[in-house]
């Protein structure tokens, strides 16, 4: 292993260089500078403790070097903070419009309730506290979205040599499901909605557009005017198969509301509150209904899959107007928990059209 040294343009100082070839690229900085001509005794200090510093790199990329091609990986390689990995996995592995990553590791430093960790302390005990902890203050997926990624971090860490053995091999992920049932529309209740007033127009309109599209909060508080194009909708979900946005044709309901939107729209379509304060409206909106349900926002984005499903869409094609890679969401979180008509149902079942003498009264 050589160091290549050179001196700036003014001369007073020398800068090294690694050495591992003549090809572009195979020359990059130590970062270490030395002073050519030390002028007091603080810049002779610098030198030498930049000269000792630079034979501790060097025997650093050399021991790298070496373990090219076997199992030893170099200690210094390792972060002393297991958070400081964490944190670099997920910056690393960022990807827009998906918060599970990011709120894995916050949840975790919240759990840990300090700013360090040694690797050494991340045991399969410690997982099924952390995964305990999710449980604990979360329901639906999110504990178990959470609890996946910190598996992620934890397999790549074990990949990298952090752990013989990975801590969450025996610690699955678990969901929470909520004791109550989230409740949802049905078509007459999406016709009497249609017909009676709010307090807010805006976030009127804005719920009736979730009902017809399926939206998300999220997705429909920051949806922009171009991203609708006549009866195309470009969302902002992006498919993981094909990489490209979700794209939906518009129902006339929602294509009027966007008409009628865009009068008054600059940048956003809506323009809305908080989410509690949108849930505050909605309590009032449907207190003047029929309609004797705890409706929240969410509640949309359920109604619009069960009544597609109820006229018999299939499970692909619902799956990719919500912008789910698989089915698996459609069949286990949208979908109706009690039929729609218990009469027509059941009313399915076999009568003969005389009955027999034992049912005769």
């Amino acid at each position: 292993m050589n160091l290549l040294k050179r001196k700036n343009t003014k001369g007073d100082k020398t800068y090294y260089y690694y050495d591992f070839g003549r090809s572009k690229g195979q020359r990059p900085a130590t970062g270490i500078f030395v002073y050519t001509k030390p002028k007091d005794q603080t810049q002779k200090n610098h030198n030498k403790q930049a000269l000792a510093l630079l034979e501790v790199k060097k025997s650093q990329a050399i021991i790298e070097k070496q373990s090219i091609g076997t199992a030893y990986i170099p200690a210094h390689k390792f972060k002393d903070n297991f958070l400081d990995y964490y944190e670099e996995y997920v910056n690393a592995h960022r990807r827009n419009g998906n918060r599970h990553l990011q709120n894995s590791l916050n949840q975790f430093r919240l759990f840990l309730d300090t700013e360090f960790i040694s690797p050494v302390d991340i045991t399969e005990n410690l997982c099924k506290n952390f995964r305990r902890y999710l449980l604990d203050k979360y329901t639906g997926e999110t504990p178990s979205d959470y609890y996946t990624r910190f598996k992620w971090v934890l397999a790549a860490a074990t990949a990298d040599g952090y752990f013989r053995v990975n801590p969450t091999e025996k610690v699955a992920a678990k969901s929470n499901p909520s004791v109550r049932l989230k409740e949802h529309l049905e078509v007459s209740e999406y016709l009497e909605l249609l017909n009676t007033p709010c307090t807010n127009e805006e976030v009127k309109d804005d719920f009736i557009f979730c009902c017809y599209t399926g939206l998300r909060w999220v997705d429909v508080k920051q949806l922009r005017i171009e991203q609708i194009n006549g009866i195309k909708l470009t969302t902002r979900i992006i498919q993981a198969k094909t990489g490209l946005s979700v794209t939906l044709t518009l129902h006339p309901i929602a294509h009027i509301i966007v008409d009628k939107r865009r009068k008054s729209a600059t940048d956003l379509l809506f323009r809305l509150p908080t989410a509690d304060g949108a849930n505050k409206v909605l309590a009032k909106w449907f207190s003047a209904t029929s309609i004797d349900k705890y409706i929240t926002w969410s509640c949309a984005r359920l109604s619009f899959a069960i009544l597609l499903k109820d006229k018999l869409v299939d499970d692909p094609t619902i799956a990719y107007l919500m912008g789910h890679s698989t089915t698996k969401q459609v069949q286990k979180t949208y979908k109706r928990h009690r039929p729609a008509d218990q009469q027509t149902t059941i009313e399915q079942l076999p009568t003969p059209e005389l009955l027999p003498y034992f049912l005769n009264i």
